[in-house]
């Protein structure tokens, strides 16, 4: 059964899960040879969770088995589960798809969602992904599930394999994927973690280290914790608990324990949303959680092939996480590739011809083919190409039917683009980015926040943007004195901004520097960000992506990541450097903090954009 879903849910799941939400059946298909698919819905799972196994917990499943499907001509398996706020509902179209397609087909709703029981454990391999693993022996043909009271096998038509990728051999080694976005995405890594029998993943739109998802602090992503903390993404934080805590009210007849103590999240993740919304950053026991649930902090356990995807359009989970978990798996030789789509969690959805997993067009369109192909390759042995190592969505890009046009490829990241230079140069309302040392002229940008934790600038309404929340009437804005700004000459040519722009610069704050050894709340707070200047002087804050910094040491050189775009500044426009005080979707400072920028001739702070040539 699914059971109706709360307002908010519903309108996170739309950002968050929109690659696998189904919406009826599927529409007529471009695809030939199409299977006839048999539905079992409602299958109930018990799972042994928890690191000593001794947490139960009941699982909500769907199987879509392929009508040729037979001990005779065996398929592959995907397991897919449900984004934040969903159920195994949202994957049915996928699932009827790929059935279709020749796999069998286990959907089910995650921990803490209805009408599976256990509280929200955020995709922690020992809970999740342990309960993943059983399903995962299932479709290898051990244990059962319960369907309509009696027990359920699963039908003797999995392909298996000889060995686990470590090369242990068990009797119940399904040829397995998996699929999914956001949450369904992370629990794919932690089902990597602990089953070595799974063979190839597509996470989308994903975290690689919560902590920088929700407490950022610019800093590339190394799987090392920042010495600094972060600031708190408020609005993220918050829908996430009232979604989580209302699927909990929804969900008590299946499990009354999901309203005791913390509302239906781990203990941990309580104590987690008091401590940074009392104090604004994570504390050591808060990244400790973070840190376990997220796959930057175990990307060795993960050895199989992994197909990213991840948004352009997307506050919570920017660019820079699918590119950590691409490095590190790169690093370690493990087959990898990585695609920057259009949409993201930030009021977005699929361009067309991009993506349709509810299973409409799969082959029609640029993503479901590479998705088919990807476990075509890896679990039907296709000599199918998988597609350029890395690929990237081009908004200003004009096509018809078939995203493929839109999207660049290349053969590795970050071949794209080069690192070319900006200098600061001015200062109040002078303030100048050039191209050349030598038209560096002197001056003082200065600014402040307005104190008491208010904030001053707008970015946008956290998840509700650009939907609940309309762009046009909600432009991003910085309130005069509470940031300071540098701007190029109205460009000669379009630009392509493909990549992470970085920002080195010193800022001078006399009244931070004599009280920043305090501790985090008494640092320095900066947001830096990219505004598209058209020649009317209207401006469009790219994807509205900030990056927050909290300096730690304000006498020092900063260093500051921006979140990665894709961006075509036209001719004629200019691009604007702007680093606030403060910003509305994010915990703020307490203290005023006056705050300056210098430009020194001799030695400039530098923006470095990544253009491609």
């Amino acid at each position: 059964m699914t059971r109706t879903r709360t307002l908010a849910a519903t309108a996170l799941l739309a950002l968050a899960a929109a690659a696998t939400t189904a919406a009826g059946p599927p529409a007529a298909s471009a695809a030939t040879g199409l299977d006839t698919v048999t539905t079992l819905p409602d299958l109930t799972f018990t799972v042994a969770t928890g690191p000593d196994g001794a947490t139960p917990c009941t699982i909500d499943a769907d199987l879509y088995l392929p009508a040729s499907a037979s001990a005779t001509h065996r398929v592959p398996a995907i397991l897919t589960t449900n984004g934040f706020g969903g159920s195994k509902a949202d994957q049915a179209g996928l699932g009827r798809a790929f059935a279709a397609r020749g796999y069998a087909v286990l959907s089910y709703t995650g921990l803490g969602f209805p009408d599976s029981s256990c509280k929200i454990t955020l995709d922690d391999p020992a809970y999740d992904g342990r309960a993943a693993s059983q399903l995962i022996s299932f479709l290898g043909g051990t244990g059962t599930a319960t369907k309509d009271g009696a027990p359920y096998a699963m039908p003797d038509v999995v392909v298996h394999d000889a060995t686990d990728h470590v090369g242990v051999a068990h009797p119940d080694d399904p040829r397995v994927g998996m699929v999914g976005g956001s949450y369904g995405g992370q629990i794919q890594f932690a089902t990597a973690k602990v089953d070595k029998r799974l063979d190839a993943i597509v996470p989308i739109i994903t975290w690689n280290d919560l902590q920088y998802s929700l407490a950022p602090n610019n800093t590339s992503l190394d799987g090392v914790t920042p010495s600094v903390p972060g600031t708190e993404k408020i609005g993220w934080t918050s829908l996430f608990f009232g979604v989580g805590i209302a699927d909990g009210v929804q969900g008590a007849t299946i499990d009354p324990t999901r309203d005791v103590g913390c509302p239906n999240f781990r203990e941990e993740a309580c104590a987690a949303k008091v401590q940074l919304d009392t104090f604004g950053y994570p504390s050591a026991d808060t990244i400790a959680l973070t840190d376990q649930v997220s796959v930057g902090h175990y990307l060795d356990d993960v050895v199989i092939p992994t197909f990213l995807l991840q948004g352009e359009k997307d506050t919570l989970f920017n660019l820079q996480e699918a590119v950590a978990t691409y490095r590190g798996l790169k690093a370690r030789g493990v087959p990898v590739k990585m695609v920057w789509q259009s949409w993201g969690h930030s009021g977005s959805t699929p361009a067309p011809g991009e993506l349709d997993l509810n299973g409409g067009d799969i082959e029609g369109t640029y993503l479901g083919q590479r998705i088919k192909d990807w476990f075509d390759h890896y679990l039907k042995d296709s000599t199918l190409s998988t597609g350029a190592n890395f690929a990237y969505f081009r908004d200003w890009v004009d096509y018809t039917g078939n995203a493929r046009p839109a999207f660049a490829e290349a053969g590795r990241y970050p071949a794209v683009s080069k690192p070319t230079p900006l200098y600061l140069s001015g200062g109040n309302g002078t303030g100048a980015l050039v191209s050349s040392t030598s038209a560096v002229r002197p001056g003082t940008t200065s600014w402040s926040n307005p104190g008491g934790g208010a904030a001053a600038s707008y970015s946008e309404t956290s998840a509700l943007q650009g939907s609940a929340v309309p762009d046009a009437i909600t432009p991003p804005y910085d309130t005069p004195g509470t940031f300071g700004a540098w701007t190029t000459s109205p460009l000669d040519a379009d630009t392509d901004l493909v990549g992470m722009p970085t920002l080195d610069v010193r800022l001078s704050s006399p009244v931070v520097a004599a009280v920043q050894s305090a501790g985090p709340a008494s640092q320095l707070l900066v947001f830096a960000k990219l505004y598209d200047v058209a020649p009317d002087g209207s401006l469009t804050l790219v994807n509205r992506l900030i990056s927050p910094t909290r300096v730690g040491d304000v006498t020092q050189p900063v260093h500051i990541e921006l979140p990665g775009i894709v961006h075509r500044v036209k001719a004629g426009h200019r691009l604007r450097l702007v680093l606030a005080a403060t910003d509305a979707a994010y915990k703020n400072a307490v203290p005023v903090q006056p705050v300056s920028v210098v430009v020194d001739p001799t030695s400039p702070a530098v923006l470095r954009l990544p253009i491609t040539h």
